[in-house]
């Protein structure tokens, strides 16, 4: 018997960024993790900045995601997402240098500083990061 699926589509500002059929995917919901299935109950959410994953035909792959929504509706998933990247489009040597200058940036603590502006550009490359492992 063939294994159940749902569509899963993530689409950012730019692009489609995927479209396939999977059988799980775990989206980083604002309030936590979300594991979705086949035959999910509708729901909408709020994403943060954190890890998506998806299991499709035995495979398990990471997408880094900045925040957006979630919709579940009819075995079909939605994310529209502020910024979507699959882990073999994440370079980690830019990733850990973006790291390094929020790092350097929150540790001056100068006047001229967007503290807020440099607290999501450490989530985000942490979170690149974290794709990755």
């Amino acid at each position: 018997m063939a294994e159940k699926t749902q569509r899963l589509e993530i689409v950012t500002p730019e692009k489609k960024v995927f479209s396939e059929d999977v059988r799980f995917v775990v989206v980083p919901g604002a309030e936590g993790e979300l594991g979705i299935l086949p035959e999910h109950a509708a729901l909408m959410s709020a994403l943060k900045i954190g890890v998506l994953k998806i299991q499709q035909e035995g495979k398990n792959f990471k997408m880094a995601v900045s925040g957006g929504f979630v919709e579940v509706r009819n075995s079909r998933v939605t994310v529209l997402a502020d910024a979507a990247e699959s882990a073999d489009q994440i370079d980690r040597d830019r990733a850990e240098a973006a790291k390094a200058r929020a790092e350097q940036r929150l540790a001056a603590k100068t006047s001229d500083i967007d503290v807020l502006r440099a607290e999501l550009a450490l989530q985000r490359a942490i979170n690149r990061l974290r794709t990755l492992q």
